[in-house]
């Protein structure tokens, strides 16, 4: 297995991409709770990281509301269930760890499916930003409650301008 790493500068803040035999194992904000040691990222390259740099910059200009990149996060079975139905999550949209739980055939494991998503090690990428409490407040975030706010806000302007552009 070899190991890279590049960080690169985005609209809420350095993202560091790590990735493994060319696969993206992980986007990590800065201060991000449950960022694995740097030294665990391996060596410095860019070389694997161009297509998930282009993806990124394309959803930050609002012009990508899905990815498509060879991913390979390294969770339980349980997790990357989780993390495959984040996927599923509409652009611009949001839904409560109870409808996710419920989503993923698991009803009563709402509190099971923050755990997951907060471990999510794809951040944005993964939309676990896209997951609030049931009353649709903001709950925690590894990035950090300010930076899934922008994140959702900005989502939705993008969303709302698009649909603003076919209203007659």
């Amino acid at each position: 297995m070899h190991s890279m790493k590049t960080v690169i500068d985005s609209p809420v803040g350095q993202l560091t991409l790590v990735a493994i035999d060319g696969a993206l194992t992980g986007l990590y904000m800065e201060d991000q709770r449950h960022r694995p040691p740097e030294e665990t990222f391996g060596e410095p390259d860019v070389t694997p990281f161009g297509p998930v740099i282009e993806q990124l910059d394309e959803y930050f200009a609002g012009q990508r509301s899905e990815f498509d990149l060879a991913m390979a996060p390294s969770g339980t079975p349980f997790q990357r269930t989780v993390w495959a139905a984040l996927c599923e999550i509409p652009y611009g949209e949001t839904i409560s760890y109870g409808e996710l739980a419920e989503r993923i055939g698991k009803p009563s494991a709402s509190r099971a499916v923050g755990l997951a998503n907060g471990k999510n090690p794809i951040g944005i990428i993964v939309p676990c930003h896209r997951v609030v409490g049931s009353n649709g407040d903001l709950t925690g975030y590894g990035g950090g409650l300010g930076r899934k706010q922008h994140l959702l806000d900005f989502e939705r302007r993008n969303t709302a301008g698009a649909q603003a552009a076919f209203d007659f």
